[in-house]
């Protein structure tokens, strides 16, 4: 007998192709339903296609402190 507790699996929708996926230990690729589907989301943040944004910055710095 394991000391392991059982983990149940869930399917959840995978964030790229938005098929089924195995949400659970024993898929490598989790939330994600294959390594493709992995890379792929990879590749969209590394090409700047996914933003996080930032707070919007102004051209005149008038209200800002200066740095001494």
């Amino acid at each position: 007998m394991s000391d392991r507790p059982v983990v149940p699996e869930k399917i959840v929708v995978c964030p790229q192709c938005k098929g089924d996926s195995i949400y659970a230990p024993r898929n490598p690729y989790r939330p994600f339903c294959s390594e493709r589907c992995k890379n792929l989301d990879l590749g969209a943040w590394a090409s700047e296609s996914f933003r996080v944004p930032a707070p919007e910055q102004f051209a005149d710095d008038a209200g800002s402190p200066t740095l001494q």
